[in-house]
């Protein structure tokens, strides 16, 4: 069980009335999240509630007309899973920080510099985030951010997003290890087996990782690789 007096209050409404229960805030957050954690780590108390501050207990008939069942660890799970999680601020910040990674390696990822037409490095998308005194909102989504972090950083540091159709002829030595890299960063759009074993094919992939994506293969080829950009598209 967890200490009290470390605990937040995870909440659920429904069929109008407010059920709460005391939990860790880190982990009622992962269980939230899917992953398997033990309750007994997660709970306070065994205690489910109408309302915490005033202790006001939850009988065990509204439980079972309610849930079903007057178990505790069946109401507490459902509680946590389907209700809401008092943040703490550490919780808060951590969520934030977590977030504003995610919008850096976006923007990292699918921007270039529209100067240089090469990759920002993280660090000056961070840097410029912080200049422009970009919100991380730690509740919605990185994707719903990038079109309001772009608006605000542009005026700092010069950038677009890019997708680039190249495409590839991979040698056959080299083919089986490469294939598995063009699988996990490309979308292959088309693709072909050589009678020698080779790798023909076209993909597309984000601007701000294609010059990795050339670096990786051609340490793998020893620069055997042969590319050639077809198209290049602005998003």
């Amino acid at each position: 069980m967890v200490d009290v007096d470390k605990a937040v209050i995870a909440r659920l409404k429904t069929h109008g009335e407010n059920f709460e229960i005391l939990v860790d805030c880190d982990k009622a957050i992962e269980l939230k999240q899917g992953k398997n954690i033990n309750l007994n780590d997660v709970l306070a108390t065994d205690a489910v509630f109408k309302d915490v501050k005033k202790g006001e207990r939850a009988s065990e008939k509204e439980l079972e007309d309610l849930f079903g069942t007057s178990d505790h660890l069946e109401i507490s799970e459902e509680i946590i899973r389907k209700g809401e999680v008092q943040l703490t601020q550490d919780h808060m910040n951590k969520l934030r920080e977590e977030k504003r990674k995610q919008i850096v390696n976006l923007i990292h990822k699918n921007g270039i510099d529209s100067k240089t037409n090469l990759p920002h490095p993280p660090q000056r998308i961070e840097n410029a985030l912080e200049e422009a005194k970009f919100n991380v909102d730690p509740f919605r989504s990185a994707e719903e951010q990038i079109k309001d972090a772009l608006s605000k950083i542009k005026s700092i540091i010069p950038v677009r997003f890019e997708k680039r159709k190249i495409q590839l002829k991979v040698p056959h030595e080299f083919a089986s290890k490469s294939y598995s890299v063009i699988k996990r960063t490309c979308n292959i759009l088309d693709e072909k087996w050589q009678n020698d074993g080779s790798w023909l094919g076209s993909v597309e992939i984000p601007a701000g990782i294609q010059e990795e994506f050339f670096s990786e293969l051609n340490s793998i080829t020893h620069g055997k690789v042969e590319t050639k950009v077809l198209e290049v598209k602005g998003e």
